[in-house]
C-alpha cells in the first residue's frame, strides 16, 4: 500500500487530490456495448443467446429457469440465509412512513402519495461469485414497496444453470423465475423487453464496467436506474486503541471484491500502521482470493493523519461507500460524517456485516456519489406523486398571487385559467 501523510486540515484538498478513483476509457466501453444494445432492440431472445452464448460459453434453448419448489442447497446455508432475510426485512419495513395532507391555505389542501414502480429489473452479477446476497438487498426492499412486477436477471454457469444459493434467496422473496442473462445483454433485455423478457421501468444492480455503462446509455433512452456505480469502496478511519489484526481483516474483506475495488486507511497513530502491514502479510497468505486482494492492495493508499479532525475531513472529501470508524469515542467521530454510504462505528462492527446480514442495504453510491446520492432503500422502488385539492374558497384565497406571478412570468394563459373560474 502507498504511505501518504497529511499533517492537518490545511493539506487535507492536497491529498485528497491523490485519491482519484481510476476512470475507465468509457469511450471504448460504449463502442462495444451501444452495438449489442441496439441488435437486443431489433433482434430481441435470438439476439440474447448469441450474446450469452459469445461471452457466457452457454448455448441456451430458454432464457427462463423456472425456480423448483426443493432446492438443493446446504441447510446451514440456508438457514443463514434466512436470518439475513428477517434482518433486511425488519430494517426496511420500518422506513414505510405515512404521508400526511397539510393545508397550506384555508381550502388548499395537498399532499404526496407512496406508489411503487410497477415493473422493476434486478441484476445479479455472477462473474467470480454468485451474489446470492443481493437478491435479498434488491428483492426485499421492491416486495415492500409493492412492484408488482419484479424481473430478476443472472447469468448461467458453464452447464446453463442457475447457482442454487440464488435460487434459494429469490425464492424466499417470492420470486418464481429468473431470466439467465448476464452483461450487457441483461440490462438490454429488461430495459427494452424482448419476446421472453418483460420491459422495466427502473433497473437495479451493480456489475462489471461493461453493465455500468449499459445503464448509463439505457438511462438516457428513458429508462430509470438505481445509482451510477463503480469499483467497490472501503475508508478505515483508526487510532491508536484500533486492533490492526481488526483493519487487516477488513481491508482484505474489500480488497478480494476484484483488482479494482478501493481500500483506503486514515490513521492518526504510526505504531497501528505499522502494525496493519504485518497483519495484511500475515492475513492474505491463507485467502483463496488473496491474489486479487494483492493487486488491489498495490494501488491502496494508507494515510496517516495527525488527528481525528483530519482523519474526518479526508474521509468527507473522498465520500467512501463504506467507512469503518475503529476509534476512541466512534460514535462521536461518526456524528461529523457527511459523505458516506454506509458507515460501521467501533472495533466489532466489520463492514462484512452490512454486506449480508445486519438489515442494511449493501447496494451503495461508490466514486465519491456519496455525496449526493443514498444507497438502495424501498423509497428506491417508488415515486411519489404530490396532489392538491382546493375548494372554491381556497382557490380564491390564492388567485391574486398565481395571477400576479404568472403575468410577471408572461404566461398570461396560465393567469386565464384562474380568472376564468370567476367570471360571471
Amino acid at each position: 500500500m502507498k504511505l501518504l501523510y497529511c499533517p492537518d486540515l490545511n493539506s487535507v484538498k492536497a491529498i485528497a487530490a491523490q485519491l482519484q478513483r481510476p476512470a475507465n476509457d468509457v469511450s471504448t466501453l460504449r463502442s462495444t456495448v451501444e452495438p449489442i444494445l441496439a441488435d437486443i432492440k431489433i433482434n430481441g431472445d435470438a439476439a440474447l443467446k448469441k450474446y450469452t452464448l459469445q461471452f457466457d460459453g452457454v448455448e441456451l434453448e430458454s432464457l427462463i429457469f423456472e425456480i423448483p419448489t426443493e432446492i438443493n442447497l446446504d441447510a446451514t446455508l440456508k438457514t443463514a440465509i434466512d436470518r439475513a432475510y428477517r434482518n433486511i426485512f425488519e430494517f426496511h419495513n420500518a422506513q414505510i412512513r405515512e404521508e400526511l395532507p397539510v393545508e397550506t391555505m384555508k381550502g388548499i389542501v395537498c399532499y404526496r402519495k407512496s406508489v411503487a414502480i410497477e415493473r422493476v429489473g434486478l441484476y445479479i452479477p455472477g462473474g467470480t461469485a454468485p451474489l446470492f446476497s443481493t437478491v435479498l438487498m434488491l428483492a426485499i426492499p421492491a416486495r415492500i414497496a409493492g412492484c408488482s412486477e419484479i424481473v430478476l436477471c443472472t447469468p448461467p454457469n458453464k452447464e446453463g444453470k442457475i447457482h442454487p444459493a440464488i435460487q434459494y434467496a429469490a425464492q424466499k422473496c417470492g420470486i418464481k423465475k429468473i431470466i439467465t442473462l448476464g452483461g450487457t445483454q441483461a440490462i438490454g433485455a429488461m430495459a427494452f423487453g424482448t419476446e421472453s423478457v418483460t420491459a422495466v421501468y427502473k433497473i437495479f444492480g451493480p456489475g462489471n464496467p461493461y453493465v455500468t455503462v449499459a445503464k448509463q446509455i439505457i438511462q438516457m433512452q428513458g429508462v430509470a436506474i438505481d445509482m451510477p456505480a463503480g469499483p467497490s469502496e472501503v475508508l478505515i478511519i483508526a487510532d491508536g486503541t484500533a486492533h490492526p489484526k481488526f483493519i487487516a481483516a477488513d481491508l482484505l474483506a474489500q480488497a478480494e471484491h476484484g483488482v479494482d475495488s478501493q481500500v483506503v486507511l486514515v490513521c492518526t497513530n504510526a505504531e497501528t500502521v505499522n502494525a496493519v502491514f504485518e497483519a495484511l502479510n500475515e492475513q492474505i497468505v491463507s485467502l483463496p482470493r488473496g491474489h486479487i486482494a494483492a493487486k488491489a492492495l498495490e494501488n491502496s493508499v494508507t494515510i496517516i493523519a495527525n488527528d481525528l479532525n483530519t482523519a474526518v475531513a479526508l474521509s468527507n472529501a473522498y465520500a467512501p461507500e463504506h467507512l469503518i470508524i475503529q476509534t476512541d469515542n466512534a460514535t462521536t467521530v461518526a456524528e461529523k460524517i457527511i459523505n458516506a454510504g454506509s458507515v460501521f462505528i467501533g472495533h466489532f462492527s466489520p463492514e462484512s456485516v452490512g454486506d449480508y446480514a445486519s438489515g442494511t442495504n449493501h447496494t451503495l453510491p461508490t466514486q465519491g456519489f456519496a455525496r449526493a446520492y443514498s444507497g438502495v432503500s424501498v423509497e428506491s422502488f417508488t415515486k411519489k406523486i404530490t396532489f392538491q385539492h382546493l375548494t372554491e374558497q381556497g382557490l380564491q384565497n390564492i388567485a391574486q398571487t398565481v395571477i400576479i406571478m404568472a403575468e410577471a412570468e408572461s404566461l398570461h394563459a396560465h393567469a386565464e385559467a384562474v380568472r376564468k373560474r370567476f367570471e360571471g
